[in-house]
C-alpha cells in the first residue's frame, strides 16, 4: 500500500508541474490596472496552449514577465497583465479628433472594456510596433502603467512575443468572482 500511494504521490506532482508548465497557470492580480475586467486581489488562470497554435490577438487579456521592461506594482512582482492593443508593424497612436487610439489610422472601438469615466488615453503617443513586439495597456487606463510609461525607456515600451507566459481565461478567486476574461 506505501508504494501505491508513492506512486500516486509521483504521479499527482507530475501532473501539476506538468499543467503549471505547459497547460495553464494562476497569476494573482496586485493592482487597479485592469479593472473593471480583473481586479485586485483577484486570481486569474492563464492559458499557455493557444499561442503555440495562432498569434497573439488585439484584445487579448495576457499575462506577461515584465522583469526589467516594467516596474513592479508589488515589491519582487515581475508577471503583469494587460491587454493587447497592438500588433507587430501596426502603427497605434493617440488620439483621433474624437479621442479614440488608433491602429494604422483606424479608430479603435474600445467601449466594452476601457475603465467607466476614463480617456483611452491621457498620453499622446504615435508608435509603430516593432517585429516580435507588443503595445501593451491597462483597461483602467489612468491607474495603469503600460507601455505609454516607458515610451522614453530602453524597449520603448513594447513587450517581447517571447514574454508572453498565457493569455487569461478566467477569474477563478474569489470563487464570488469567478467569471470569464473574453
Amino acid at each position: 500500500v506505501s508504494t501505491d500511494l508513492a506512486i500516486l504521490l509521483v504521479c499527482a506532482l507530475i501532473g501539476a508541474f506538468g499543467t503549471k508548465a505547459f497547460i495553464a497557470q494562476l497569476y494573482s492580480i496586485p493592482s487597479g490596472s485592469m479593472q473593471a475586467t480583473v481586479a485586485p486581489g483577484e486570481r486569474v488562470i492563464a492559458e499557455k496552449v493557444s499561442y503555440r497554435f495562432r498569434p497573439t490577438a488585439r484584445g487579448d487579456v495576457v499575462v506577461f514577465d515584465g522583469k526589467d521592461l516594467f516596474n513592479a506594482a508589488s515589491p519582487g512582482a515581475a508577471m503583469f497583465v494587460k491587454r493587447v492593443i497592438g500588433l507587430p508593424g501596426e502603427r497605434v497612436a493617440c488620439c483621433d479628433a474624437d479621442g479614440r487610439l488608433t491602429i494604422d489610422g483606424s479608430p479603435l472601438n474600445e467601449s466594452e472594456y476601457v475603465y467607466p469615466g476614463d480617456a483611452p488615453s491621457n498620453v499622446e503617443f504615435d508608435v509603430v510596433v516593432p517585429p516580435g513586439k507588443l503595445w501593451l495597456m491597462g483597461d483602467h487606463r489612468s491607474d495603469s502603467a503600460d507601455s505609454r510609461a516607458y515610451l522614453g525607456s530602453p524597449g520603448g515600451g513594447f513587450v517581447p512575443e517571447d514574454r508572453v507566459a498565457g493569455r487569461a481565461m478566467a477569474v477563478v478567486w474569489p470563487i464570488s468572482s469567478a467569471r470569464s476574461i473574453d
